[in-house]
């Protein structure tokens, strides 16, 4: 019934469970009563949008896509897809570690290029760090990224035990 709220929680009285068993809290949205720790890169966008590199929310770690933009507005790695991976790669590593995670925590990542033909490239960078881990990867070819220099854009999550 449209507008009802019995609970008066302000979910409208829906509330959303996966089809299968999952342990307690892994799937509320509301991260309200779970201490976040959050990772600036120091990208002056973050305030201003509203995001950081990474969050830790219990023992889950996300990080942002991360590209090989680097502060001065330059671009590590420039025209080179193997570079940029590497250095997207690196910027991840740190913000992990700034969490209290690693690379062997990663169960999930997500790679971004704008030309498919670069995928050998990114998944060789990808393979240095996460060969022997193995998480669950995916990689999409895209239109284009944020600025028209930056060839791949990485995602990983992470879980912490």
């Amino acid at each position: 019934m449209r507008g009802a709220d019995p609970a008066g929680d302000g979910d409208g009285g829906v509330t959303a469970r996966p089809p299968f068993d999952l342990p307690q809290g892994l799937h509320r949205g509301d991260t309200t009563g779970v201490e976040r720790l959050r990772i600036s890169s120091g990208a002056a966008l973050e305030r201003r949008i509203g995001y950081s590199r990474a969050v830790r929310a219990g023992p889950f770690v996300q990080v942002a896509g991360t590209t090989a933009a680097l502060p001065d507005g330059g671009v590590a790695g420039e025209g080179d897809a193997y570079a940029q991976a590497v250095h997207a790669l690196r910027v991840i590593a740190d913000a992990l570690r700034a969490v209290g995670a690693t690379p062997a925590h990663v169960v999930r990542t997500r790679m971004y290029v704008v030309n498919m033909d670069d995928w050998p490239a990114v998944l060789r960078a990808h393979g240095e760090v996460f060969s022997a881990i193995r998480p669950a990867a995916t990689l999409v070819e895209v239109s284009r990224l944020i600025a028209p220099r930056l060839l791949v854009e990485i995602e990983a999550d992470a879980i912490v035990p």
